[in-house]
């Protein structure tokens, strides 16, 4: 501790004391070497840029009400800053709506460029943070506190930002999009690869059109999604069944001209960007609100831009086409009538009953038993991740 007096580098507690006597106002910064060096509230420096690109509304998914978001950081320092922790708090309060550090926080980063630790983030580095809160009571304003350190040092430091309000509107309702069942709804916001986490940087913006997608794949009372070994399309239960309108609505956009493969490997199919979707299509439910049906049969559109349909109107079927690991219907609702370049919303499904759940997508892929609950019906929401539902017979005049 060169540059002070040999009495000053004694235990931290007795230098406190001698160091006030000798120094007054040098105290505190005495005090502070004795452990990890925090800054100053006051301390100017570069670190991240804070984004939320999507200011969320209310989802409900399963028995969950939360709200879900993605905070986009950017290292604009010349250090390499490891994330620490982070907090959503209530402005007005300062009450922690959320706090992840450790694990939690290792869950919930996703970042582009690969880097030594994961949660650190290198200079011009990038790094998504995925957060879902427990929605607030009433409106109001959140921000985010992140805790960071400076790689290689015991330096703290915190930063402020990616303020929102949340939107208050309420999921639009939405009935079935298939028949029957049992159907498994395959999603969790955890999956790496996952929906949530694939980003699309496409006609000039970043863009996360999977936010609240579902893949729906039929399976048997036993687990089993497939007759066989599954590697013919044909052998999957729930191919070739009718996929039907949500909504009253008017057609957008279709696509049919997408070739099935034959066999189904494993892994996903490799295609181009522009082909993921296969066969697909849009439907306009109005308030800037889009439906995309994705991975349809080849020559099975039934629908034309331009057409209005009905909530129940077969619209094509279930199919293996686009990026796809085997045959499913992917669903999602987006803010804009493009594939990649929307904002996913939350929806409300309606006219299903909670059959059970499978207790994990390894389970599922290996054909293992879901858990058989007492068939309910559920409130309109998103079904929870694995959940295994029967769509109910919907009567219209």
């Amino acid at each position: 501790m060169a540059g002070f007096p040999r009495v000053a580098r004694k235990r931290c507690a007795a230098g406190y004391i001698v160091a006030r006597r000798m120094f007054g106002a040098l105290a505190a910064i005495f005090l502070a070497t004795c452990g990890v060096v925090h800054a100053a509230p006051s301390a100017t420096r570069q670190s991240f840029d804070i984004q939320v690109p999507w200011v969320p509304q209310p989802a409900v998914l399963g028995d969950k009400t939360e709200l879900v978001y993605e905070l986009q950081l950017t290292n604009f320092s010349e250090d390499v800053l490891q994330l620490e922790s982070i907090d959503a708090l209530d402005v007005a309060t300062g009450k922690a709506l959320g706090h992840l550090d450790g694990n939690t926080l290792d869950a919930a980063v996703g970042q582009v460029q690969p880097t030594p630790a994961k949660r650190s983030v290198v200079p011009g580095g990038h790094a998504t943070i995925y957060l879902s809160l427990p929605t607030p009571t009433g409106e109001v304003a959140i921000k985010h506190r992140i805790e960071y350190s400076v790689a290689g040092t015991m330096q703290r430091f915190t930063v402020e930002g990616g303020w929102f309000t949340p939107r208050q509107a309420d999921p639009v309702a939405l009935g079935p999009p298939l028949r029957g069942g049992p159907w498994v709804a395959i999603y969790d916001a955890s999956w790496a690869r996952g929906h949530r986490r694939v980003l699309y940087a496409v006609d000039g913006a970043l863009h996360v059109p999977g936010r609240f997608a579902i893949d729906w794949i039929k399976v048997d009372a036993n687990g089993a999604h497939a007759s066989g070994d599954g590697s013919k399309p044909a052998s999957w239960f729930g191919y070739g069944v009718d996929v039907l309108a949500v909504a009253d609505a008017t057609v957008v956009a279709t696509r049919d001209d997408v070739a099935e493969p034959g066999v189904v490997a494993p892994g996903p199919s490799r295609v181009p960007i522009g082909d993921a979707t296969g066969n697909y299509v849009a439907l306009n439910i109005g308030g800037g609100r889009f439906v995309f049906f994705e991975h349809l049969k080849p020559g099975s559109v039934r629908v034309h831009p331009g057409q209005h349909v009905r909530r129940g109107d077969v619209i094509g079927k279930l199919g293996f086409t686009g990026q796809s690991t085997g045959p499913h219907l992917h669903m999602h609702v987006a803010d804009a009538n493009v594939p990649l370049a929307a904002e996913g919303l939350p929806y409300a499904m309606e006219g299903f009953r909670l059959e059970g759940k499978f207790p994990s997508i390894e389970a599922f892929g290996k054909g293992q038993a879901w858990t058989h609950d007492t068939a309910s019906p559920r409130m309109p929401g998103m079904p929870g991740p694995l959940e295994v539902v029967t769509f109910t017979p919907e009567h219209r005049p």
